[in-house]
């Protein structure tokens, strides 16, 4: 973490008004005196929602539309498969990575005309990036309104990897960088405080159990080799060229520092055992010096923390990479990427009423409501501008229900959004996540590291996003694969495979690590990886000449 100011006024460079006079909003056309409900399968879903917060009433007050919500059981994979089966589909559906499963079963519909014909919020909203919304250059119409904002801020990032703010405290601020820095921080911190109110201090914690082994050990390697979030994958944005990204070198050097990270204790021995419940808990308890993990995964275990009033042990996030000769991209703007969204099933008989649905949701109105919950509810007018009330604020920071409970921030994705970089007719930003809302969120202890390192925001230590540029695929992991391509099939035995035999590197005697990975990468090109990424190549440079055609 350097402790040079980086120039603040480079934050707003990428704010665009949005101007309220350029959207039809003003009448939800499906208003009814009943109410209309729409029945929304969301595969991101992972927790029962009722549709009855503040938000979501004033959301049926004010359209006549009230959402019957539902969602994967238990991480359920086979969610729309069985629903292509079975030939039940809701009204509206966000299949994410199945989309064109659902196009090629004709279980949904294009948008194109109605767009045309009555999306006026909608096109205001997307203006030229109306053209990243279509499927293909094969079938290049529309069948989704896609999630991500148009127009982003990078004001929070959960960087590389992450460090309790007592670290940094006690060990005098020190600048961190590297995984090497990152590793000695960790080690002088633990020789003076190997407990923490009774309990073994942890240096760094994992959640390999589950399907977030990619998020806390599989994401991290990439970020650590300087590359951008593509998932599984990583792309050569010069030639569209795209590997796997375990074959790459640089990941494969992030893996032994963990398993070196094991070899000498600093690895917590349970990250590949620990439920989500218990990793959770263990972070709740303030001894986790460090983890590799995102925002939103461990949001309970820091509405814990500021609970308990231990926010000394919250978590900064470092850009580290394996080495200074790499730049950390977790700043980096990749544009509107919406390749999936929601779509509107072929089987509804209230798609008309789904549309306008979607198109409102588009409009500043709608826009507010999400980010911002109900005027005197959750915010007051000061001066002409939205300011979060103090008791909501505290809920929003201690309640880890917030969001359902709130309604703020559950009916943003997967829906159309303008982005928090959008400014509304006022001039304030569209999201409750400004400069100022986020510094005003901030506990004493982290305003106190900050201003050690001489920066308002975490982010200002980061590598800024007009340095990095803007990849011209948007993000591999949110491409929708052709149903015809074996890049599916190919990547989940190669999934599965590299998530085993990685975890048994990791664990491994450090003698033995090299001949584990080796023995996993001959595997994978025995199933034949290589013909993935030629699939995935081909993918890569169709969607950059699509992006690029304005068609």
């Amino acid at each position: 973490m350097k402790k040079s100011l980086w120039s603040k006024s480079l934050l707003m460079c990428g704010s665009v008004l949005l101007a309220a006079s350029a959207l039809i909003s003003p009448t939800f056309v499906g208003a009814q005196e009943e109410e209309t409900t729409l029945t929304f399968f969301s595969v991101d879903l992972s927790i029962d929602d009722p549709f009855t917060n503040p938000v979501a009433q004033e959301i049926t007050e004010r359209t006549g539309i009230k959402l019957e919500l539902s969602h994967p059981v238990g991480g359920d994979e086979q969610a729309i498969p069985l629903m292509i089966a079975s030939g039940d589909y809701p009204d509206l559906i966000y299949s994410k990575g199945d989309l064109n499963k659902l196009i090629d079963a004709g279980a949904v519909i294009p948008l194109d005309d109605l767009i045309e014909e009555k999306g006026e919020n909608l096109k205001a909203m997307y203006g030229e990036q109306l053209t990243r919304l279509r499927n293909s250059l094969e079938d290049p119409q529309i069948y989704h309104l896609g999630t991500g904002g148009v127009t982003n801020l990078q004001l929070k990032t959960s960087g590389t990897v992450q460090i309790q703010l007592d670290v940094l405290k006690e060990l005098g601020y020190p600048e961190i960088n590297t995984l090497e820095e990152y590793e000695a921080a960790l080690t002088e911190y633990i020789d003076m405080y190997p407990e923490i109110d009774g309990q073994p201090t942890i240096g760094l914690s994992l959640l390999g159990s589950d399907w977030r082994w990619l998020i806390t050990v599989g994401n991290p390697a990439g970020f650590a080799a300087g590359f951008q979030d593509d998932g599984q994958w990583h792309v050569d944005e010069e030639t569209g060229e795209t590997f796997y990204k375990f074959l790459v070198p640089e990941i494969r050097e992030y893996f032994k520092w963990l398993n070196h990270m094991n070899d000498i204790g600093l690895l917590d021995p349970e990250s590949f055992t620990q439920t989500f419940d218990s990793y959770i808990a263990k972070l709740s308890s303030g001894r986790v010096l460090g983890t590799a993990d995102q925002d939103w995964n461990v949001s309970q275990a820091v509405a814990v923390l500021k609970a308990d009033d231990k926010a000394n042990r919250l978590w900064a996030p470092l850009p580290v990479t394996v080495s200074e000769d790499q730049l950390s991209q977790s700043t980096r703007d990749a544009g509107f990427t919406g390749t999936m969204g929601i779509s509107i099933s072929s089987t509804s008989d209230k798609q008309e009423e789904a549309f306008e649905f979607l198109d409102w949701m588009a409009t500043e109105e709608a826009q507010i409501l999400v980010n911002w919950g109900v005027e005197g509810v959750h915010y007051d007018i000061v001066d002409g501008l939205r300011v979060q009330k103090p008791e909501d604020r505290e809920n929003a920071n201690t309640n880890p229900n917030y969001s359902i409970d709130a309604g703020i921030g559950a009916y943003i994705h997967p829906f159309p959004m303008w982005g928090n970089g959008a400014l509304d007719s006022n001039g304030q930003t569209i999201g409750r996540d400004s400069k100022v809302d986020i510094m005003e969120n901030y506990t004493e202890a982290e305003v106190e590291v900050l201003e050690a390192y001489g920066i308002d925001l975490w982010v200002e230590s980061f590598p800024q996003p007009e340095e990095l540029g803007q990849p011209p695929h948007g993000r591999a992991w949110e491409y929708v694969i052709p149903t015809s391509s074996d890049v599916t099939i190919i990547q989940q035995k190669a999934d599965d495979l590299t998530t085993q035999k990685i975890t048994e590197a990791i664990l491994a005697s450090p003698e033995d690590f090299d001949a584990i990975y080796d023995d996993m990468v001959a595997q994978l090109e025995a199933m034949n990886i290589k013909e993935a990424e030629s699939q995935m190549t081909k993918i890569t440079t169709d969607r950059m000449e699509l992006w690029s055609s304005g068609n």
